[in-house]
This record gives structure tokens, C-alpha cells and sequence, in this order.
């Protein structure tokens, strides 16, 4: 018997099966400025101001960013359910970099496990389709990788890769934060797609709850809490910040990933301001409560792994405060003001 590939562990008749699922979830999210490239090596995206920018640039400047989705998907496989890591992925790197005041232009997805799955990488491919629809970018390709000797058959892995446009002087980088500024708090979703590996270790080792578990206080399953998605914040933003022209009321934008709420925003906190935020100023998603009763987690881990309720945080001009709230309430963003900034050593402390 002759050594063929799909002995080895790929059997190209099924990968070809998986291929030819993508193509009408990716053009759902085109946008005019894709041009059709069948069967191509890379994806061709035209960068002039005829068609749909949001905008027209003088100056774009590209901005780019990558992040995967980490041990949330250790959780999705243990459900089956794979369509709400796909929005995770987008959410991941979009949300950086809005946080330069990019609106999305185009993403790329890499998917990587054991064996071909075709309905596993559809269901993926179909989430990431419609994480790429509520942040207005057109997903132009990515890669799936057969690795059968590198990955434990039933485990796959997730990378994003965005990249997005902002007008040069429109760049927001925190050096305009200044004493007398307003901290604007918006709402996640809950966990995001940060902290899982000590979310899993207290449900499922110290808990030993199931995924199908009912959360009374939550009225979910356990399953449904650790699989809500990422907020996507990217529209709202963007709509936001083109409302203003010249010198922005918006001087500083933070996502709230890993490391919590004080370690995200003091990356683009300058060097004379510090920020102080009020703890109880904001309504935390009850998931927090219900994650920390489980397992009596110090408020001050807490605080360092998880998002907190708040997926984004604004630094704005003081007398910007009720427009930009207003815009991001209309806009469907619950939202809070949670703090100021004062003259001093670069921190960000809570009251």
C-alpha cells in the first residue's frame, strides 16, 4: 500500500469540501473598495477616496493589529458551539485599533487544527463573517491549516489580523490627554475573551459546574455566559469621532483586554496626568459577582484579569462629556462616567 497525504492525516478531498463554504460567507462582507480576486494568492483592496470610506483622507494613515481568542476556545470546543469565537476574533483586533481612531478597512483570519472538519470551519468562518459585518469590515481571505502531528485531534486555534485607516492628524494617541479631562467608562459584554484560563479553572475545577448548568442569578446557562461574545465597539466609535473636525474633544481611546481596566488605559495615559477612577460609578455585568462567589476571588484579582463590565474607555475635553455620551447611548453603548485626570505622576488609580 502506497504512503499518501491523506494517510498522513489530510485528506485533501475533504479540505476541498471545507474551502467551498467560504467564498459566499466572505462576500457578504465586501465592500465596494474589495475587487474580485478568484483564486488568488492575496486579496486586493483599493485605497482611494471614490467609494465607501467613511471618510475622505487627506493623510491615511494604515493601522494594523492581531490577536487571537486564547483558551475561550478550550470552552467553545467543550460545547461544540464555534460561530461566537469567530466575532471574538474580529472583536480582538478591530478594537485595538480603534483605539488610534482607525475605522476597519479588511480583516484575515487563520484557522489551524489537527484534521479537516468542514462543518467546525464553517461555523467559524461564518462567526468571523459576522464579526466582520458589525465592524464594517470585509473579511479578504485567510488561511486553514491541516497540522495533525501539532494539534491534539478535537483542538484548533485562532488568529486575526486587521487592518484599518485614520487620517494623520486625526491620529489619537493619548498626547493630548490633560488635567480636567473626563474618564468615560462604555460597557462589555462580560468576560470578552480575557481571562478564561482562570474562568475555566474556577467553574470547571473548583465549581465543577457543567457547561449546560442553569445560573439563576444570570437566567443563562454556563455555556451561554462564557461564550457571549466580545463587544464589537468599532461603528459607534468611528461615527463618534467623525463628528468633529480640527482639534477633537476625544483625546484618549483604551480597550480593555488583559490586564484589566487600570493596566489598558495607563498605555495611553502621558507622563504629567494621573487618572482616577470611581469604583462603584459603573454597573458591572452580574457575570463578575457570579464568577468571584464561586470561588472567593480577591477583588484585587479581579480587578487585574477581568474587563469589569467596562470593554472601552474614552478620555475626553471636560466639556465634551454630554455630547459624547448622548452620541454613544443613541448609538445602543451603555455608558458611564467613571473618573478624571489631574496633574501628576502617569497612573491610574481607583477611589
Amino acid at each position: 500500500m502506497s504512503v499518501t497525504y491523506k494517510s498522513a492525516g489530510l485528506d485533501l478531498e475533504l479540505y476541498e469540501q471545507a474551502m467551498a463554504r467560504l467564498p459566499a460567507i466572505m462576500k457578504r462582507t465586501h465592500t465596494p473598495r474589495v475587487m474580485d480576486m478568484p483564486g488568488g494568492f492575496a486579496g486586493l483592496f483599493r485605497m482611494d477616496n471614490s467609494a465607501e470610506f467613511r471618510r475622505n483622507y487627506k493623510e491615511p494613515v494604515l493601522v494594523s493589529g492581531t490577536d487571537g481568542v486564547g483558551t475561550k476556545l478550550k470552552v467553545a470546543i467543550k460545547l461544540g458551539v464555534y460561530d461566537t469565537v469567530g466575532i471574538d476574533l474580529v472583536a480582538m483586533s478591530v478594537n485595538d485599533c480603534l483605539c488610534l481612531g482607525a475605522e476597519p478597512l479588511f480583516f484575515l483570519d487563520y484557522i489551524a487544527l489537527a484534521k479537516d472538519d468542514p462543518d467546525l470551519i464553517a461555523a467559524v468562518v461564518k462567526g468571523v463573517g459576522d464579526g466582520c459585518v458589525q465592524a464594517g469590515a470585509a473579511l479578504m481571505g485567510g488561511e486553514t491549516a491541516i497540522m495533525p502531528d501539532l494539534y491534539a485531534v478535537g483542538d484548533f486555534d485562532l488568529a486575526g489580523f486587521c487592518v484599518g485607516v485614520v487620517e494623520k492628524s486625526q491620529i489619537i494617541d493619548g498626547q493630548k490627554i490633560r488635567p480636567g479631562d473626563a474618564v468615560i467608562g462604555v460597557a462589555s459584554s462580560g468576560f470578552h475573551s480575557n481571562g478564561y484560563s482562570l474562568v475555566r479553572k474556577v467553574v470547571f475545577e473548583i465549581a465543577k459546574l457543567d457547561v449546560a448548568a442553569h445560573i439563576p442569578e444570570l437566567n443563562r446557562t454556563v455555556g451561554q455566559a462564557l461564550l457571549e461574545p466580545t463587544k464589537i465597539y468599532t461603528k459607534p466609535i468611528v461615527s463618534l469621532l467623525q463628528q468633529f473636525e480640527g482639534d477633537s474633544p476625544v483625546h484618549g481611546l483604551a480597550h480593555i483586554t488583559g490586564g484589566g481596566i487600570a493596566d489598558n488605559l495607563v498605555r495611553v495615559v502621558p507622563e504629567n496626568c494621573r487618572v482616577t477612577l470611581q469604583r462603584d460609578s459603573w454597573k458591572a455585568n452580574p457575570v463578575f459577582a457570579w464568577l468571584q462567589g464561586l470561588a472567593n476571588i480577591e477583588q484585587k484579582e479581579m480587578f487585574q484579569v477581568f474587563n469589569m463590565g467596562l470593554g472601552f474607555v474614552l478620555v475626553v475635553d471636560n466639556q465634551a462629556v454630554d455630547q459624547v455620551r448622548q452620541h454613544l447611548s443613541k448609538e445602543g453603548l451603555e455608558n458611564w462616567l467613571i473618573g478624571n485626570v489631574t496633574q501628576g505622576d502617569k497612573a491610574v488609580v481607583f477611589a
